[in-house]
Formats: structure tokens, sequence, C-alpha cells
């Protein structure tokens, strides 16, 4: 049987998705059940245990398919990039309506009503999607209202499905400073993969998740000689976007931010590490 990758493969020798029988040996094939997360971050692991380091992380209103639940965990596929690892069950329901529209900055506040004086029920990242059933008005500001009454002020949504001609790089640059997380994928804390996933994300692009998947197969690849806006540099386990031909933007461990740096500056610093770049691509 084919040795597949498994984060993007759900199959364990006791379980697997329908999907890949005939692919993988399994006890057990099973197509799974949808489901929806319900909590503004939700971090996606390897394995059932919370003291193991992230993989990923889902966002509020994210799709998944879920193949099992068991002790309190869900093992699951991610509907916006295939990746698969365990989850709480708690941050997932099956109850939830179709979301309409998606978080357009980088975070933003659910008020317990729609006031900004009154206090806030949670925060969500950019890329979090809701389910808007109406609108208020209040000293002068605009709130889009959600089925429990909570409030999101509306110029930080923005309908699913539009942004499709927005410039992701300056989508990117929305993220500066914030907070260096391995795995992460939010407005709290982002990884270098995650930035370039979410930023294209919001442009309606798909990608995948990880820097090894995006240098092996996100759009095209070329030459260093034409480097421009947008075109993502990659380092073995790292990825920068191009803000210009001489400028990066990147999530990165040595400043625990997403920073804009020199890009020959970068190569040279970060070359203890990671050595010279690997390879180049236009993403679209």
């Amino acid at each position: 049987m084919t040795m597949l990758d498994r984060r993007l493969n759900a199959h364990r020798p006791d379980l697997a998705d329908a999907s890949l029988e005939g692919k993988v040996e399994a006890a057990r094939f099973v197509s799974g059940s949808p489901a929806r997360v319900a909590v503004p971050v939700a971090p996606l692991r390897p394995v059932a245990d919370l003291a193991r380091g992230i993989d990923t992380e889902l966002l509020m209103g994210e799709d998944v398919t879920i193949f099992e639940r068991s002790g309190g965990w869900c093992w699951l596929k991610a509907a916006s990039d295939g990746y698969v690892g365990y989850m709480p069950e708690e941050m997932l329901t099956t109850a939830a309506s179709e979301p309409t529209h998606v978080v357009n900055v980088q975070r933003t506040f659910v008020y317990q009503e729609p006031e900004l004086r009154k206090p806030y029920r949670s925060v969500l990242s950019m890329g979090s999607r809701v389910h808007i059933t109406g609108g208020a008005e209040a000293r002068g500001n605009h709130y889009h209202l959600l089925a429990d009454g909570t409030a999101i002020f509306s110029k930080h949504l923005q309908p699913i499905g539009s942004g499709k001609d927005a410039d992701y790089v300056e989508i990117a640059l929305q993220f500066l400073n914030t907070p260096y997380l391995w795995g992460g994928r939010s407005g709290l804390g982002i990884d270098c993969s995650g930035l370039v996933q979410l930023s294209l994300l919001m442009t309606g692009r798909a990608a995948p998740r990880d820097t090894d998947m995006q240098a092996a197969g996100l759009g095209t690849p070329i030459d260093r000689s034409e480097l421009r806006r947008g075109d993502l540099a990659f380092w073995k386990g790292h990825v920068a976007v191009m803000e210009d031909a001489e400028t990066i933007i990147h999530a990165n461990g040595h400043t625990m931010t997403v920073a804009r740096e020199n890009f020959e500056e970068a190569v040279e610093r970060i070359g203890w590490l990671y050595e010279q770049p690997n390879g180049y691509r236009r993403p679209f």
C-alpha cells in the first residue's frame, strides 16, 4: 500500500477515511460527519494530548469532517486545506448556521450587545466565519448581529466570497508585529506558512498549510532574478512574502513577530539556520 502524508490523509491501522479505501490498509473505513468550529481559535494536534505541540489552528466557523469521537477528542480533517488531526470535541458543533460573513481585520471583538462601551464576549481573528442575522446602530456606529444577540463592528466583516480583488500582500501587512506562534494561524499568533495561507485565503485563493507543501505546489516556480511583489521565497522550513523586490514580510523566530526585513540581509542573517533560499514561487 502507498505511504501517504499523515497531515493530509486520515488513516490509522484501525480506522481511515473512506476515500482512501484501496490506497491504505485499515480495519474500518468511514465517510465521516460534518461539523464546524465553535470557538475563536481551535488548535489541531497530531495526537489526542494537550501536552503535545500543535500542527495548525482552525478558526471560528470553519468546516471539518469528523471520523472519530473518543475520550472527549475528535479525529478530523479540515475542509479549508485538508489538514488532519485531533481536537477537543467541545470546540466543535453540528448545530451552527451556515456562515455569511468573514472577519476582514487582524482581530476584532464580539460585544455582548451593539455598544462599544459594553464588555466584549470574545476576540475573533481575521478569517473567522460567522452567521449574521441583522444589524443595529449605536452612537453612530453600525454593528452586525449574531443569532445570540452579540455584535461585531460592521466594518470588520465582509460577505463570504467577497474580497477576491484584494492585494494579499496588503492583507499580510495587517499582521505586522503579530506574535510568532509555531502552528499559529490567527491574528493572535501566526507562523510563516500560516501568514501566507491566511492572507491568500482572504482573497479567495486556496493554499497548502505547511512550508514544504507550499514550496512544492503553490503557484509556479520562478527565478530569483524575477522576484516582485507577492512572490514567495522559500528556505528549508521557512517562507517569506516579497513586499517588493528588496523587502520581505515574514513571521519569524528572530523577532518572534511578523516583521518587515530587507531580503538580502535576511538571507545573510538566517543562512546559518536555514542555509540559502531553496526556491521561489509566484502563488498566482
